[in-house]
């Protein structure tokens, strides 16, 4: 809009809207047809002017890779600025079919109208000028005054409410906007009869971590922060502001009795402030301020890089918030159920897909419970469509085309919302099939990264291990590399103790997408054999037969050991499990084969005591962990490559698969087994195979961060035709 970049002008001031009567059918249509500069998943956001007499149905379609996805949108309120509508893949290029946004001029309301302004594709870079330059960060990492200015909202009422000084906007603008968004009675503090935007709004919470430092294996904790002394007690909508008050202590109250059941039960609840801070004070609904805990304290920072306490943390405000809302409207809660688990697949004796799960309740809520699912399907390298609803844990799709691959993620369902989605798995019968194979992922770990502390030094070892953001870390600005306590902290530029490099900064860092099974099955579809796949909760509780498949595929990626912040009595993410050991050894007894991956196959069963049973077993043993930096390795075995072929995995960063930083060294259990490949810089054993009663083959490194879908074929084509096939090799 206009001409970026922007000093002080309001971009929706740049820029006319147009608009079109109604009619019961649509027989009018705007289109928005984006260039996309690299497939992927964007947020949809669209823009318009709004008007008493505009529809409130307004019918916008998006079109993307997993299908089109319907809206409709009350163009009565909030225009003017952008109103987000979903993340959705698209492919790349100009693609007029199948990848844009249609508005229609489809209405119930008689004598209405529609407008149409712009539609934006993805968050972008931000494009507020200062000095000549732009800040060259995405606008989701810049300051929030500068993205209420791109987003159309009124300066002097909203974000320039100082003279040349940004840092006082960004904190001010905050509660202001929530103002902006609600308009009159409730609007900004300049001008509380301003129209803004008629957009309801029932609370406000501003989210901080705070400072200080302790000295022994206690957290900072939680302080909740209120206001209850401006506009003498009372929100221009009459409501007591003592109504903060009780946001606040609900909130606190159970983010505090949560982490203190499933994380520390000496978590430190600091307190409540009525105080005149700027994200307390200023929004006209009930506002919190919340200091979830200390980024200057080392035992804080730990529990606050693991993925799993951020979703507790969150799950914990998000319950505050319906239970507040419960007191204020007297209305019955029902929180949200927590994702499905033990999902499995199968093939049906008529062509059919089977796929079956369990729902998961929640030990700290008894109303998240599910009353139904919702079940999500990817075609090939498509998106994922709108979902098909069913009423128990289990869907068929009958007649599935063959070769292609089919996707699918769960989720549950309730009146107080949907779950976060569940892991997902993928099945392809392949025509002229030579067999079905069985993946099973068995990677579903997410951590923070390694740790240490000792009298004089703390901090993240990322070099050893920068563990694995769920999905993707949005939040990682680089390795540290002060790691002296004593180390004071000078300016912004010399923080002393923590001091991290900022070359990750912009960077979005892949994490576990719970979606490698469809890489594993990509080749083995292309080797000729059909897949299913299934998680491994599902094989150690008797929901999937692991002997009606000739090889099955041990999905282990990052898989290993993994323990809570002050809790190494709770072992979370075992790559084997005793039932899990027993039950392949059950199939290998049998005559089945293993072809099993991931970066910490052999350290974690070591460092578990688990030698002499996985090395029976598997025949391979631990040699040492972090054993390639460079990521390259070739095979000893002909049958699979010649030793002069080089083949790469991925250690460094990459937009599109994990890293691989402690790959591990495994070497032959015994006579009976030998080195199948080798890591390039240093010659230690990569990789094991056994041919004998049954077959394995072993993998230290994940075999889904091989980057080049030519290679992962090869291998992975070679690798069955070792374990299945080898008379025909020989």
């Amino acid at each position: 809009m206009g001409t970026p970049p922007y000093i002080h002008e309001n971009p929706f001031k740049l820029v006319t809207y147009g608009d079109i009567g109604e009619e019961k059918d649509a027989a009018c249509v705007i289109q928005w047809v984006p260039e996309i500069p690299k497939q992927g998943m964007y947020a949809v956001y669209v823009s318009f002017h709004s008007d008493p007499g505009n529809a409130d149905d307004a019918h916008y379609v998006v079109y993307h890779a997993g299908g089109e996805t319907h809206f409709s949108v009350n163009q009565r309120m909030g225009g003017g600025t952008w109103i987000y509508l979903g993340r959705f893949k698209f492919n790349q290029g100009i693609h007029p079919g199948d990848s844009k946004v249609v508005l229609t001029n489809e209405s119930k309301r008689r004598k209405s109208k529609v407008t149409a302004d712009a539609v934006r594709f993805g968050g972008g870079m931000g494009n507020i000028q200062r000095n000549g330059l732009t800040g060259n960060r995405p606008r989701y990492q810049e300051a929030a005054r500068y993205y209420l200015q791109y987003a159309g909202v009124p300066d002097t009422l909203v974000w320039k409410l100082n003279e040349s000084n940004d840092y006082m906007d960004d904190y001010q603008s905050r509660g202001e906007w929530v103002n902006y968004l609600m308009g009159t009675p409730s609007g900004p503090k300049a001008d509380r009869k301003a129209k803004g935007l008629g957009i309801p709004v029932d609370l406000s919470l501003g989210f901080h971590t705070d400072a200080g430092i302790t000295h022994n294996d206690t957290v900072i904790g939680t302080l909740g922060i209120y206001s209850t002394n401006y506009d003498r007690g009372y929100f221009p909508g009459g409501l007591s502001r003592m109504a903060s008050r009780d946001l606040t202590d609900q909130i606190q109250t159970q983010i505090v009795e949560d982490l203190r059941a499933c994380y520390d039960p000496a978590w430190t609840r600091r307190g409540m402030w009525d105080r005149g801070y700027s994200e307390a004070f200023r929004p006209n609904v009930p506002a919190m301020l919340l200091e979830l805990f200390s980024h200057q304290n080392f035992l804080d920072m730990r529990f606050g890089q693991e993925p799993m306490f951020r979703f507790h943390v969150s799950r914990a405000i998000y319950k505050g918030m319906l239970k507040f809302l419960q007191a204020q409207y007297g209305i019955e809660y029902v929180v949200q159920p927590l994702p499905v688990d033990h999902l499995h697949s199968e093939f049906l004796t008529d062509g059919g897909i089977r796929l079956g799960w369990r729902p998961k309740s929640d030990p700290l809520e008894p109303t998240a419970e599910p009353e139904t699912y919702m079940v999500y399907t990817r075609k090939g390298a498509g998106g994922f469509d709108n979902g098909r609803r069913v009423d128990t844990s289990e869907f068929i799709l009958a007649a599935p085309g063959t070769d292609t691959i089919y996707s699918f993620k769960i989720t549950a369902l309730n009146r107080g919302g949907e779950s976060f989605p569940s892991e997902i798995i993928s099945v392809c019968s392949t025509s002229d099939s030579k067999g079905n194979i069985a993946i099973v992922n068995a990677f579903d770990r997410t951590s923070g990264p390694a740790w240490f502390d000792d009298e004089k030094h703390s901090g993240f070892m990322n070099m050893v291990d920068q563990g694995v953001p769920y999905e993707v870390d949005l939040h990682t600005v680089g390795d540290q590399f002060d790691f002296v306590k004593s180390s004071p902290w000078l300016d912004d530029d010399s923080p002393g103790h923590g001091s991290s490099y900022a070359d990750l900064e912009s960077k979005v860092i892949p994490g576990n997408t719970f979606d490698f099974g469809a890489i594993h099955g990509a080749s083995i579809h292309n080797a000729g054999y059909s897949f299913i796949s299934v998680s491994d909760e599902s094989v150690i509780a008797g929901l999937t037969d692991l002997t009606s498949y000739p090889l099955v595929d041990f999905l282990a990626g990052e898989e290993k050991s993994t323990y809570m912040p002050k809790n190494d009595s709770a072992r979370h993410y075992q790559v084997f499990q005793d039932t899990m050991l027993t039950l392949i050894e059950l199939y290998l007894e049998q005559g089945g084969n293993l072809f099993i991956s991931g970066a910490h196959i052999a350290t974690d069963m070591h460092q578990l005591g688990q030698d002499s049973v996985v090395g029976n077993l598997l025949k391979y043993k631990w040699r040492t962990s972090n054993a390639s930096r460079l990521g390259k390795f070739y095979f000893m075995e002909p049958e699979i490559a010649e030793v002069k072929s080089q083949f790469s995995f991925n250690t460094g960063y990459n937009p599109d698969i994990y890293t691989v930083e402690g790959a591990d060294a495994l070497e032959p259990f015994d006579s009976t087994s030998t080195t199948l490949l080798r890591y390039v810089e240093n010659n230690m054993s990569a990789g094991v195979a056994y041919r004998g009663d049954y077959g394995v083959a072993a993998f230290g490194f994940p075999f889904e961060t091989i980057t080049d879908q030519w290679e992962r074929d090869l291998i992975l084509r070679r690798i069955l035709t070792y374990l299945l096939e080898p008379e025909e090799d020989e």
